[in-house]
C-alpha cells in the first residue's frame, strides 16, 4: 500500500542544493501548510523518500506522496508510515482504496485524462481540484509529471 512509482528524471529541482530531507518536507508544508500532517518526517535515500506522521485527511496524504514524488531523483516514495484518519480507522474495519495516480504523456490532455478514467472528458475538473499543489494551470500539464485520479462522489 505504501511504495509508489514515479519518473526519476523529471519533475521540480529541490535535491542536491544542502539537506534533501529539509527540501522535500519544505516543499510538502509550504504546499499543504504546517497543519496538514502532524509529526512529519522525511526522508530521502538514494532516490527513495520515506514519508511518516500523520495526515489530516486521505486526499491530504496522497497530495504529499505526489509533492514528494515530483521532484527530479525521485524514483519512489514509501508512504507505508504516513497516515490518516481513515487509515487508521480502516484498519480495524475496512480497506482504504489505494490512490490512483497516473503519469501525464505526450499529447495527453486533462480532458482525455478523464475521459479514460471516468468515461466523460466534462469530468476533468475534479482532477483539477485534486491536484491543485501539482498543476498550476490546467492549460499546462506536462509528460512525466504524476497526478491522482481521485475518486468521483
Amino acid at each position: 500500500m505504501g511504495l509508489f512509482s514515479f519518473l526519476k528524471d523529471k519533475g521540480k529541482k529541490l535535491l542536491g542544493k544542502g539537506n534533501d530531507d529539509e527540501a522535500i518536507k519544505n516543499e510538502i508544508t509550504s504546499s499543504l501548510g504546517e497543519e496538514a500532517i502532524d509529526g512529519l518526517v522525511v526522508e530521502v535515500n538514494d532516490g527513495v523518500v520515506t514519508l511518516a506522521g500523520v495526515a489530516k485527511d486521505n486526499a491530504t496524504r496522497e497530495k504529499a506522496i505526489l509533492l514528494a514524488g515530483n521532484v527530479e531523483g525521485v524514483e519512489s516514495v514509501n508512504a507505508d508510515q504516513l497516515v490518516s484518519p481513515e487509515i487508521i480507522e480502516a484498519s480495524n474495519e475496512r480497506e482504504v482504496p489505494e490512490p490512483r495516480f497516473y503519469t501525464i504523456k505526450d499529447g495527453d490532455s486533462l480532458w482525455s485524462i478523464a475521459q479514460e478514467f471516468y468515461g466523460d472528458g466534462n469530468k476533468y475538473k475534479a482532477i483539477v481540484e485534486a491536484n491543485l499543489e501539482v498543476i498550476k494551470n490546467e492549460d499546462l500539464i506536462y509528460p512525466g509529471q504524476t497526478i491522482r485520479i481521485p475518486e468521483l462522489a
